[in-house]
């Protein structure tokens, strides 16, 4: 596991972005793979949603990472007002996503147990994501549930093309 052991949780800073235009591509690269479960990201995106980022962490040179929001964010995401709506404070994961190279290394969930921490720290009492039902992401639905999410809702969204699961962990 030489590889897995020496990545560290690091934060991701909008100036890295900038700064550091491998770092930038990798991340975009890692995200656009799983355009269909997370959507499609241009370079000027990322750098705003890293910005307005409650929590923008990664591991390692680029093993996984995640992004989330807290209700103050301006986000135009057609699911984060679903949340905004019913909850008045909350911490919303966006994207969470983790290299092939790297799955079945507890990257997830080390990206999520310091999500929470953070979350607690900060007085939140939720977390709050959402996972595709069609088209269907089983492994997202299974782990999620391992966690202690649950369902509170689910939405048709990009004119019907998905329908998404609204989950909620309470901290």
């Amino acid at each position: 596991m030489g590889r897995m052991s020496d990545s560290e949780l690091q934060s991701i800073a909008s100036a890295e972005l900038s700064g550091d235009a491998s770092l930038a591509k990798t991340l975009l690269a890692l995200n656009n793979a799983h355009a269909e479960e997370l959507s499609w990201l241009e370079p000027e995106r990322l750098q705003r949603l890293v910005e307005q980022a409650f929590l923008a962490r990664r591991i390692g040179g680029l093993d996984a990472f995640l992004l989330a929001f807290d209700q103050d964010a301006r986000y135009d995401s057609p699911n984060f007002p679903w949340f905004c709506a019913r909850y008045p404070r909350f911490v919303y994961v966006d994207r969470i996503v983790v290299a092939s190279s790297a799955r079945g290394h507890g990257c997830a969930r080390r990206l999520y147990r310091d999500l929470f921490e953070h979350a607690a720290e900060a007085g939140h009492q939720r977390v709050v994501c959402e996972v595709n039902s069609n088209p269907p992401n089983p492994v997202s639905d299974a782990f999620h549930a391992a966690l202690g999410f649950v369902e509170v809702g689910t939405a048709s969204v990009y004119d019907g093309s998905r329908t998404v699961r609204y989950l909620s962990h309470t901290l």
